[in-house]
């Protein structure tokens, strides 16, 4: 017996219909990914449709200057009515490129009318709150989002790195279509709360971070060092023995991928669609061969002997050191 995989899945109750891996376009805005260059990107945007892939994932905040943004409506200008647009509100860098927080009414407004003119459409598929402002209360923030619905610069509302107290003040004053947590092999604790009130209210789980910033996409060795600049070094995941169990892990499911004759980022991304509750996996990339690579797990069929396999590597890996989503 296999799980079967769908291509497709369904954006919450909209009908509007995703690719079950969607491409997650921070990458391309060059911002903490070294060797980003305009015609690499899009490249990879291009190598991500043709490869059956129609969700794409940015923000206002994704580049200095909107640079991921722009680089969509430079790829899919013409094509507008065959991909399904993602971007967020509420996060922008200041003078010094240091993250802020502001989702007031009047900059949620300001951004999408700036997220819009950066992609070349008059409208996106689905709008997210990209965090909550501790400033501002999240009705308030929820309120804005509708009124860019009723005003039709967005199809439906999200949210990203909510809590569940946060999900139902917002639901309670515009609905939820979908919700953006990170989640992975190593930090599952939206199983707990998160993906139970997303079914009871009909919103797709859209996850960040499936290949855990490219530890579980295999390629990174034991004996790596970061060149200075990559984002990664800070986090506890590529640090001392937390590390090295890691690097345990990868090695059991590279033997895993390689009896099945996939790569361990192609197995780690189909056992992550194959959760319940999960509905696509953004997978982010800079390089065509990467999203080339991720997108084959949209049609593999994971054994249940191939499935117990790694739920017994992960019992042998225990549980990892997390972070924050914020």
């Amino acid at each position: 017996m296999s799980r079967s995989l769908q291509h497709q899945r369904t954006l919450g109750t909209t009908g509007i219909e995703v690719s079950a891996v969607a491409m997650g376009c921070w990458p391309i805005a060059g911002m903490t990914s070294l060797d980003v260059n305009r015609s690499d990107s899009l490249a990879t945007l291009r190598a991500a449709f043709n490869t059956g892939i129609n969700f794409f994932d940015t923000a206002y905040c994704y580049g200095i200057h909107g640079e991921s943004e722009r680089l969509i409506g430079h790829a899919f200008g013409k094509e507008r009515n065959q991909i399904v647009i993602a971007t967020k509100g509420g996060i922008h860098w200041d003078s010094q490129r240091v993250r802020q927080f502001a989702a007031d009414p009047e900059t949620l407004r300001q951004q999408c009318d700036a997220s819009l003119q950066r992609l070349g459409t008059d409208y996106v598929d689905l709008l997210y709150l990209h965090a909550p402002d501790p400033r501002v209360p999240v009705a308030e923030s929820a309120g804005a989002l509708l009124d860019l619905i009723r005003a039709g610069k967005t199809r439906s509302v999200g949210v990203s790195n909510f809590s569940v107290e946060q999900l139902d003040a917002f639901q309670a004053a515009c609905p939820i279509t979908a919700v953006q947590p990170h989640y992975n092999m190593l930090q599952r604790e939206i199983e707990a709360e998160i993906i139970p009130w997303c079914q009871r209210h009909q919103a797709s789980v859209i996850v960040y971070w499936p290949l855990m910033k490219g530890l579980l996409a295999g390629g990174l060795a034991r004996d790596h060092v970061f060149a200075p600049g990559d984002g990664r070094a800070k986090y506890p995941m590529f640090q001392g023995q937390q590390w090295q169990r890691n690097q345990d892990l990868v090695d059991d499911l590279r033997r895993i991928a390689n009896a099945i004759g996939k790569t361990v980022a192609q197995l780690v991304v189909a056992w992550t669609i194959a959760q319940p509750g999960i509905a696509v996996a953004l997978c982010g990339a800079k390089r065509a061969s990467q999203i080339l690579e991720t997108a084959e797990a949209m049609e593999m069929q994971l054994a249940d002997e191939t499935l117990a396999e790694i739920d017994a590597a992960l019992k042998r890996r225990g549980q990892a050191v997390s972070r924050p989503a914020l």
